[in-house]
């Protein structure tokens, strides 16, 4: 059975398709055949992180349009045997997808025997973002530690419950998870930015991880690797303790609380 996982978000430059990149890449590395879609028409970009832009032939818009096949358009990932990119147009408007194109192209990712399909979807609630989650299984809601991110994330939540088939089929819409990224314990200890606690509070759905703020994000999304491949990077580790978790299997949450200062830094102040 395909679950159809979307990685969504109501504000723009969270994280996204940094976290469809790593969950993706993670999920395959535990034996599962896992397809990742690039919902953002217009704003390719998930094949720059997944490090496959020079690979792209034909995109899920061909795909739905009939201008290719699924396994002409699907690029299979040189690093993990069973995953595969199925990237954006960056020529086409957010029109040339279609309900019933989406829901073919997703039957068909089924049929060929994928276990996962990571939906990265545009921020926001136009054409592209609710498509992304119409056909969710599951939700993964990308959240920044500041009010407006987690005021953005409430309205998705709203969409979520009631604007899917899930929703609309009576089964209490799609179940969604906390993802918060970008969380630095320092700023959070001084009150510059929420705290977990606040932000689950305020969203009210359990939080499968929360990756800390972290140079290798920037390094990975520059040179095409995934940022869960730096297993020396804590949001490498906090993103593949998440795929556990999103797998069924708990783990305690990780990169919470601030790094104590040792005795000569508290003394001198360096």
């Amino acid at each position: 059975m395909t679950e159809i996982i979307v990685v969504t978000s109501g504000k723009g430059g969270v994280g996204k398709t940094t976290s469809s990149a790593s969950l993706a890449t993670g999920i395959a590395q535990q034996g599962k055949k896992v397809a990742v879609i690039d919902f953002d028409v217009g704003l390719r970009n998930l094949d720059l992180i997944m490090g496959c832009e020079r690979r792209v032939v034909y995109d899920f818009v061909n795909v739905i349009h009939g201008e290719a096949s699924l396994k002409q358009a699907l690029i299979k990932d040189k690093r993990v045997e069973t995953l595969f990119v199925l990237a954006a147009s960056q020529t086409r408007d957010k029109d040339a997808l279609t309900q019933e194109g989406v829901e073919r192209v997703l039957d068909e990712l089924a049929k060929e025997g994928f276990d996962y399909v990571i939906c990265d979807s545009p921020a926001g609630i136009e054409k592209g973002a609710h498509l992304a989650m119409y056909f969710a299984d599951r939700a993964v809601v990308v959240v920044n530690p500041e009010v407006s991110s987690v005021r953005d994330s409430d309205r998705i939540l709203g969409l979520l419950a009631s604007k899917t088939r899930r929703s609309e089929r009576g089964d209490g819409g799609v179940p969604g998870h906390l993802l918060l990224t970008r969380y630095h314990p320092a700023r959070v200890e001084a009150g510059e930015m929420l705290s977990l606690q606040d932000v689950e509070e305020l969203l009210g759905i359990p939080v499968v991880g929360v990756i800390p703020e972290s140079d290798g994000v920037l390094t990975a999304s520059n040179t095409g690797v995934p940022v869960i491949l730096d297993e020396s990077s804590n949001a490498g580790q906090a993103y593949a303790d998440t795929v556990v978790r999103l797998l069924g299997e708990p783990r305690p949450i990780r990169f919470l609380d601030a790094p104590k200062k040792g005795f000569f830094k508290r003394v001198f102040g360096s």
